[in-house]
């Protein structure tokens, strides 16, 4: 345990109020807990949205969802980590479980090992969204139920089959474009702005296609090059406008994901929308959630799923506040930003 029993913490003091820094216990982990010393934290769209619409359940509350650290004890039922172990993990907005303090207790089934050749940040870009792209692919009730790539027959075994990704440069949407491929998905068809076509065509995106193009100029497109309309299509975006687009490009029994409440009128045709949530702590997602975590280490090892880019928020927890600002009002692109607590 750390030597000292109080360590800093952000907290949102009131419903819509400010984010002020302060002082809590540092909490014991229970039997299956690890407990984790937070070296680098992810900022998430989550939590501006969580503070401006007063949506957390009591206050003060503490937020964050993404974080990486090191292992500073573990319950008595915890076998997969030790003192010392460099992990990452996603965060829940609990107080003794959200990221935005020093130490963070987690379920020791809910994290992963982070290797050597990554870095704490670039650990912290991770958990939310390769969950959340992961849960919608492959677990999601309603959804495609896809076999993962991890399991027996899913790597490459959606070859030939195209994809639609809208919003392939947000943080969602980068995991989508990666686990795609590892599925074997072609053409990976995504939008974004153009000149992140080089990044995005490195997770996996075989066409680029400008965000700002209109839906009947995107459903053109995109049926030039899948030959038709597409069965699945994952809108990382999800508001109005993206949600039309997507559904627009579907098959007859085509899906829909969408990250954002559904705001489409289904059709009789048998296309479907469904919304997806990546908290891998909600209890439907747990048991799923603790087999991505066993497997990501092994996918970050080979390549095979790649660390966002980043972009670091000067002073630590203090600067959580100005990072929000940012991705509340659409300053941030095709970057993950970071806040570092080392």
């Amino acid at each position: 345990m750390p030597t000292s029993s109080q360590q800093k913490v952000l907290f949102v003091q009131s419903k819509q109020g400010e984010l002020v820094i302060g002082a809590r216990d540092v909490p014991k982990p229970g039997p299956t807990d690890i407990l984790v010393k937070n070296e680098a934290v992810g900022l998430n769209p989550v939590d501006w949205k969580i503070i401006t619409f007063g949506m957390a359940e009591t206050y003060p509350t503490i937020l964050g969802h993404d974080a990486a650290g090191v292992v500073e004890a573990v319950g008595e039922s915890v076998t997969a980590f030790a003192k010392g172990d460099r992990v990452l993990y996603q965060g829940f907005s609990e107080d003794d479980r959200a990221c935005f303090q020093q130490y963070t207790l987690i379920d020791g089934g809910l994290a992963a090992k982070l290797p050597e050749s990554l870095s704490f940040e670039q650990g912290a870009t991770l958990p939310l969204a390769v969950a959340t792209a992961a849960i919608g692919l492959y677990f999601k009730a309603g959804g495609p139920l896809l076999t993962p790539p991890w399991a027996e027959g899913g790597r490459g075994k959606y070859k030939d089959t195209p994809l639609v990704v809208i919003g392939g440069a947000s943080t969602a949407g980068s995991l989508a474009l990666q686990f795609a491929k590892l599925s074997g998905f072609s053409p990976i068809i995504t939008t974004a702005s153009v000149k992140n076509a080089a990044l995005l065509q490195s997770y996996g995106a075989t066409h680029v296609l400008d965000r700002n193009l209109s839906a009947d100029a995107l459903k053109a497109e995109v049926q030039k090059i899948a030959g038709g309309p597409v069965t699945l299509v994952y809108d990382a975006v999800s508001v109005p406008e993206t949600q039309a687009a997507g559904y627009g490009l579907l098959a007859p029994a085509g899906k829909l994901l969408t990250l954002l409440p559904p705001k489409i009128a289904e059709t009789s045709d048998g296309r479907t929308v469904v919304q997806v949530s990546g908290v891998v702590q909600f209890p439907m997602n747990v048991d799923f959630g603790k087999v991505l975590f066993r497997v990501l280490s092994t996918l970050l090892e080979t390549g095979d799923i790649k660390p966002l880019r980043i972009e670091v928020v000067p002073g630590g927890l203090e600067g959580v506040a100005a990072g929000l600002d940012r991705l509340k009002n659409n300053q941030v692109s095709a970057a993950k930003l970071v806040v570092s607590l080392a």
